[in-house]
């Protein structure tokens, strides 16, 4: 009997500081939920990660960003529907570009985009969890592994 893989869809997302804020996005369309996360999505097949990445923040964002080295990676599933994502978080540097409230993202899924820094972030319904740490924390150059979490809305 042959073996079936169910494979985890991979992801990148973009870890951007700029002038001490960081950049967040909604995660779901619609209204769905007020979860944030770092701009990203699912890879194309035949791109590099970091080219991927550098697609996705344009799209999503309007900005054009330089991809530098990793800094996390995490993973998350839907116990319910099988779902699992495993995503790599990069550190990037913006190159070119300002956000603008009239930028459409071609997929409809980011709607919000902003800047925040570390005390507005405490606010929000972030994820991942280790996001301020793995952004301001004193350990913010270093590469680490979140846990499988199961996912949020």
């Amino acid at each position: 009997m042959p073996i079936r893989f169910k494979t985890p869809r991979v992801a990148v997302r973009g870890l951007i500081l700029h002038r001490n804020r960081l950049l967040l996005v909604n995660a779901y369309a619609g209204g769905v939920s007020s979860l944030m996360c770092l701009p990203g999505g699912g890879v194309d097949p035949g791109a590099s990660l970091p080219d991927n990445l550098m697609r996705e923040v344009h799209e999503e964002t309007g900005l054009t960003v330089s991809v530098g080295t990793p800094a996390l990676v995490n993973e998350f599933h839907d116990p319910d529907t099988g779902f699992h994502q495993v995503e790599i978080v990069f550190r990037c540097r913006l190159e070119a570009g300002q956000l603008d409230a009239a930028w459409q993202d071609p997929e409809a899924i980011v709607t919000e985009r902003r800047w925040v820094s570390r005390d507005e972030m405490a606010d929000l319904y972030v994820r991942p969890l280790s996001l301020s740490e793995l952004a301001w924390g004193d350990a913010a150059g270093v590469a680490r592994y979140d846990a499988l979490e199961t996912i949020v809305r």
